[in-house]
């Protein structure tokens, strides 16, 4: 930097000085506020010269600065160029501002450079993260050529939107793919809660596209394996990230620490964040805590919790509800109470629903209904379905007709369609012998016309997940299945009745 200085102090002396190259050489260390001086004495700076400051800018901030520079631009009549509407249309839906680049898009069409592929790829990128999949598809289907990162960008507003169905139909009509192209579809499963169909995707990726998966790749099926509990798939994943130093990117090495968490594997868990070290960030903290509190170490969570504290790292919601749940799993009413007043009066962190939710499942697990309801009534924000299922869930416990019957009442107005509320309410019936509550909660159900949702269940085998529902046919080896299923019944009835014939001699003996 001095040394460039010096360069410009010299030129300036001798009257050799080329602003371009110095502004050129100041963006690459960057120093943009140095560069800006300089820009400004030019009397009229080229098309490229603001397209280099619009991009530091864009990359680096404030990003309010390129639509100065871009209205400056007019101003002085050097017009725009595609390059700096593609960085423009970036910075927009960096903004997330949707009528600055209905606006700008406006001038691009006028500018004459709808035919530009680069610049009509961020537009379409840019209406697709901003959420108007609608506009971006439009712009989509009039590119007469289209790139794969235009096919990306248009799989990826979809997958934001949820619209995986549309995304997948999009991907399957690209003429030809990238590991980009199979991520975004990972990825997009996955964020969708999809994770079935994000695990099957990623292992096409390898199969039948025959690509080696990134660090993103990584990044986006981790989550897949840690909710189906593929342990054996993320295991794989891990010695893959090992051999190819994937290992070494935080993102990755959190995405299998919670993979890890989630599946039970918490010792592996912990030799995983004590290996990141120095690297570690609050996603690592809170995953681990809430891993060990999930499975029930509450002491362990709550030791990790109190080490946070004690190395000056600043917690977040998510690492309070890590805390909370280890005091829930663990009984600690007292303990409870101070870590959740501890959140707003030195965090400064205002408890939302999931917060209150933990607290009021800490009371109910221990007895203290009255005080939970209490609590429930209390909050600042409206209880949703959640709050009350977990009330209800502590009354089932407890067998406590008094405030289920105020927490179902509350459920049946909020999700009238689930089956579940209206079972628990009427076991808690049966479990007090009040068959009178139990019939009026049968013919409630009946009345509403609440189907009862059928159960079902996973596995994993051999890196793929099969799923199970009641008497089901729809597996492609159900009569083995079912043959296997015979064959275990069959040995296990002939080994009871074997059993009682063996009683009856001793009997009679």
């Amino acid at each position: 930097m001095n040394q460039l200085k010096q360069v410009h102090a010299f030129s300036l002396r001798n009257g050799t000085v080329d602003t371009n190259i110095l502004i050129t050489k100041l963006l690459e260390i960057p120093n943009i506020p140095y560069a800006r001086q300089l820009f400004d004495l030019i009397p009229q700076p080229t098309s490229s010269l603001y397209n280099k400051l619009i991009k530091a800018y864009a990359s680096h901030g404030p990003q309010h600065h390129c639509f100065s520079l871009y209205t400056q631009m007019f101003k002085q009549s050097c017009f725009p160029d595609p390059l700096t509407f593609t960085y423009i249309f970036s910075v927009c839906a960096a903004l997330s501002s949707a009528r600055l680049g209905k606006i700008v898009h406006g001038h691009f069409v006028v500018s004459g450079f709808k035919d530009d592929v680069i610049a009509v790829t961020a537009l379409v990128d840019m209406y697709a993260k901003l959420g108007l999949v609608e506009f971006a598809r439009v712009q989509f289907d009039q590119l007469q050529y289209k790139a794969v990162p235009v096919w990306n960008a248009m799989i990826a507003g979809y997958a934001r939107r949820g619209k995986m169905e549309e995304a997948r139909t999009l991907f399957e009509l690209m003429p030809s793919k990238t590991v980009v192209s199979w991520t975004t579809m990972v990825s997009g499963y996955s964020q969708n809660g999809q994770y079935v169909n994000a695990l099957n995707t990623f292992l096409s990726m390898e199969k039948v596209g025959g690509f080696m998966p990134n660090e993103v790749s990584l990044t986006s099926v981790l989550p897949a394996c840690a909710n189906l509990g593929a342990l054996e798939i993320g295991e794989r994943i891990e010695g893959y990230a090992r051999v190819n130093g994937y290992i070494e990117n935080l993102f990755v090495s959190n995405a299998l620490l919670e993979m890890y968490a989630k599946c039970g594997k918490l010792d592996v868990a912990m030799l995983l964040f004590d290996e990141i070290r120095g690297r570690k960030n609050l996603c690592s903290w809170n995953t681990m805590i809430m891993g060990l509190a999930t499975h029930g170490k509450y002491e362990k969570a709550l030791k990790l919790f109190h080490q946070l504290l004690r190395e000056k790292m600043v917690p977040d919601a998510i690492t309070f509800v890590a805390a909370l749940l280890a005091c829930t799993h663990g009984g600690k009413i007292g303990e409870g109470k101070e870590i959740f007043e501890l959140m707003e009066t030195k965090f400064k962190i205002i408890p939302k629903l999931e917060h209150y939710g933990c607290m009021v499942d800490l009371l109910g697990r221990a007895g203290k209904l009255n005080e939970a309801y209490n609590l429930v009534q209390n909050m600042p924000m409206k209880p949703d379905a959640v709050i009350w299922g977990t009330l209800l869930g502590a009354c089932s416990f407890h067998r406590n007709i008094e405030f289920a019957e105020k927490a179902a009442e509350a459920l049946f107005r909020l999700e009238p369609w689930n089956s579940g509320n209206y079972v628990i309410l009427s076991n808690i019936y049966a479990s007090k012998n009040d068959w009178d509550g139990v019939s009026r909660t049968r013919k409630m159900m009946k009345g509403s016309q609440v189907p009862k949702a059928a159960g079902y269940s996973s596995i994993e085998e051999s890196g793929v997940i099969h799923k199970f529902i009641v008497e089901d046919k729809s597996h492609p080896r159900f009569s083995e299945i079912y043959a296997a299923l015979e064959y275990v019944y069959s040995n296990m009835r002939a080994s009871v009745d074997e059993n009682n014939f063996d009683s009856e001699i001793e009997t009679t003996a």
